[in-house]
C-alpha cells in the first residue's frame, strides 16, 4: 500500500464501499468526494493498476461492463492502512484539532 496514490487508495475505499461497483459508479463515488471531474484516461489505468498489484479483482458483468472488488490482499492493506493511521490519530486529537 506504501507504493499507492492517493488516488489509488481512494479508489480502493470507494471499491471497499460500494458492491461490486463498475467503473462509473466509483467515477461517481470519487467526483462526489474531490467535488470534480474524474476523466475516465485517469480512472481506468488507475483501477488496472491496482488489478495488477493484486489488491482489486476485476469481473465481467456483460460485454461492455467491468464490476471491481477488493481482493484479500485488498483488505488486508485497508486493515493495515486503517491500523496505522489509528497510531497518530485517535477520535479525541482530531476532535479537539
Amino acid at each position: 500500500m506504501y507504493d499507492l496514490t492517493g488516488f489509488q487508495r481512494d479508489l480502493l475505499y470507494a471499491v471497499a464501499g460500494l458492491d461490486e461497483p463498475h467503473g462509473l459508479a466509483i467515477k461517481d463515488e470519487l467526483e462526489t468526494y474531490y467535488e470534480k471531474e474524474i476523466h475516465h484516461g485517469r480512472l481506468y489505468p488507475n483501477l488496472d493498476t491496482l488489478v495488477e498489484k493484486g489488491l482489486v479483482d476485476k469481473g465481467q458483468r456483460d460485454r461492455r461492463t467491468n464490476f471491481y472488488t477488493l481482493t484479500r490482499r485488498g483488505r488486508r492493506e485497508l486493515v493495515a492502512r486503517r491500523e496505522w493511521e489509528d497510531e497518530y490519530l485517535d477520535e479525541a486529537s482530531v476532535v479537539s484539532a
